[in-house]
């Protein structure tokens, strides 16, 4: 895993829907074959990437309000990065 993977996969994710981006365990560990480790080490560097990028992060079991509903970060969500 490179910091160029890591800025393509965000990428890819904002062309899909620049407001809400959702991260799952399927994606991160089976999709894209990351270990544990590495998948720990994606997550922590694409949450500053997206907090410079003016997104709000959210991990597993944590609240966060999307259209001005109450939602919950799913177990199978690794994480979620809200548009401020």
């Amino acid at each position: 895993m490179t910091l160029e993977f890591i800025t393509d996969y965000i990428n890819s994710k904002i062309n899909e829907n620049q407001d809400i981006l959702i991260f799952t365990f399927y994606e991160l560990r089976l999709k894209n074959n990351l270990s544990e480790s590495e998948t720990k080490r994606f997550l922590e560097l694409a949450q500053i990437r997206l907090e410079n990028l003016g997104y709000k992060t959210y991990k597993a079991g944590e609240k966060f309000v999307y259209v001005d509903i109450v939602c919950k970060v799913k177990e199978n969500e690794l994480m979620v990065a809200v548009k401020k």
